[in-house]
């Protein structure tokens, strides 16, 4: 059984384990006396898994044992495209008030961790619902914390592009990297250095948002959501926690895992491992987390020195930790804002920009991490390629200084960050002008824009006064929405990739 597993198309894998994964809706909708879900979710997944087996059968001969990467990068783009329509099939059936393509929409956010927010009440959605899409955008996460170091790594893509360093496994010689590569002995060994510690820290962070007194349903979507980085929440975000100030203290520490890989991992492969605090990613996290909540902590006290509010300590402690959460929440790709982010408009009187979360969610978080947007590394190379272009305009023959952090850097880092950055926003220039050539209005189109690329969903409501209504766009909107979440997870430079003949050339 095993060794039929592991030889499954990786597209057959995620459908087979999605399977597998109904089954616990299923479980969850018997115990709550929901007849008509649980059978929709346990029918759905006899289906899925049946179709899988035999197709599996069917391709046993067809697949060679050995595949190389391309196959599994294209297999990414199909599972991430294809496979919500399956995920769709048990949430369509269980609600039955919304379109087909809703559905597929909703699945498309939560397994691209974007976590758009489609139902505005969370009331519309039974309990089990609730848990599939928690689920659903768990798994997602998972894919990408193997991807990222299975398929991306040895191709240079998704931020590996920009570090020097020899990551897990990967090759200082293309043609060897590309060629002669074991994808599946790759993907198999990422998965099992890695699944187990996913797994468990959603378990740990599970077990104690019980402990400081959540429901057990919010604090296991709540859990997953903060692992994943798709915001997904059962009760609308943070506001409708029982566990106050505990419970963010919590998602807070945990959401530190999604600004570096070196806070759960090694790079294999390596000389050493550097401490944490030696990784530039974490450090520029870091450094932002601290520097903007004490721009809008300055900026709001003068606001309520205006309103005779400056004496108010215990509303300004509670303003900063809102400011610190929220901006590592959006900063991570996350989008939970804190219960007391509403604080420091009320203290102060002033409304917080929505440009700066908007910013924060362009940076994104850490490489091979669940976060989206550009990625911290990048955005530091492109830092330091400006300090050095300002030093040599004081100092024009000057040499470049060294160190483990500088030589963190490829060489060309910066300049493959800036490629990047600019495909980046072309690809937002783009989506921006199809949504507002669809209707949508330019500010609303550019919110969502950057939602869907950053995987950042919550932004369409945090980002923006009145908060935007999706349900209601038309269909064409919703396939571009679908379109520019697939891309912003996977990035355009590995849609690129796939389109190039010289890495498909044997």
């Amino acid at each position: 059984m095993k060794g039929f597993f592991q030889n499954m198309p990786l597209l057959l894998q995620f459908s087979g384990i999605a399977a597998l994964l109904m089954f616990l809706p299923a479980i969850y909708a018997l115990r709550l006396e929901d007849f008509e879900i649980a059978r929709s979710f346990f029918y759905a997944g006899l289906l899925t898994l049946f179709a899988t087996v035999l197709i599996s059968i069917a391709m046993s001969k067809a697949e060679g044992r050995q595949l190389r990467l391309q196959r599994y990068l294209l297999a990414l783009f199909a599972a991430y495209t294809l496979l919500p329509a399956v995920l769709a099939l048990p949430f369509h059936e269980s609600l039955r008030t919304t379109s087909f393509l809703n559905a597929y929409l909703e699945m498309v956010s939560c397994l691209t961790t974007t976590g758009l927010i489609l139902f505005d009440d969370p009331g519309r959605l039974p309990p089990a619902l609730h848990l599939w899409r928690a689920i659903v955008g768990w798994m997602g996460g998972m894919m990408m914390w193997v991807a990222a170091v299975a398929v991306f790594s040895p191709l240079n893509l998704g931020g590996f592009e920009v570090s020097a360093r020899s990551d897990f496994g990967q090759f200082h010689d293309h043609g060897q990297r590309l060629g002669r590569l074991d994808a599946g002995r790759r993907w198999r060994r990422a998965a099992y250095h890695l699944i187990p510690i996913y797994a468990g820290l959603t378990l740990v962070l599970w077990i104690l948002l019980m402990v400081v007194g959540e429901r057990s349903l919010t604090a296991l979507t709540h859990a997953m959501s903060v692992m994943a980085t798709s915001g997904i929440s059962n009760v609308g975000g943070m506001e409708g926690t029982t566990t106050g100030l505990p419970g963010e203290i919590l998602i807070f520490l945990f959401l530190l895992f999604a600004l570096s890989r070196q806070t759960f991992s090694a790079d294999w492969g390596a000389t050493r491992r550097e401490s944490l605090f030696e990784d530039p990613e974490f450090r520029f996290g870091l450094f932002l987390i601290f520097i903007v909540p004490t721009l809008l902590l300055l900026r709001h006290w003068f606001g309520a020195i205006e309103v005779d509010e400056e004496y108010n300590l215990t509303a300004a402690f509670r303003a900063a930790w809102g400011s610190v959460f929220t901006i590592l929440s959006f900063l991570s790709t996350t989008g939970f804002e804190s219960a007391e982010w509403q604080t420091a408009q009320n203290w102060s009187g002033l409304s917080t920009p929505g440009l700066i979360l908007l910013g924060l969610a362009m940076i994104g978080g850490g490489v091979a991490t669940t976060a989206g947007g550009v990625k911290l590394l990048r955005v530091y190379a492109l830092y330091l390629q400006g300090l050095r272009e300002m030093e040599r305009l004081v100092h024009p023959s000057s040499v470049s200084r060294s160190g483990s952090t500088l030589r963190r850097i490829r060489r060309q880092g910066a300049l493959i960050a800036w490629v990047f950055f600019m495909l980046f926003a072309l690809s937002l220039t783009a989506v921006t002008l199809m949504l507002t050539g669809l209707g949508i209005g330019f500010q609303d189109g550019l919110v969502l824009a950057i939602a869907t690329l950053s995987t950042t969903g919550p932004l369409a409501q945090s980002a923006v006064e009145v908060p935007i209504d999706i349900l209601s766009a038309s269909a064409a909107v919703k396939v571009v929405l679908s379109v520019a979440m697939v891309l912003g997870r996977l990035e355009t430079l590995a849609i690129i990739a796939l389109l190039s003949p010289n890495l498909w050339r044997s």
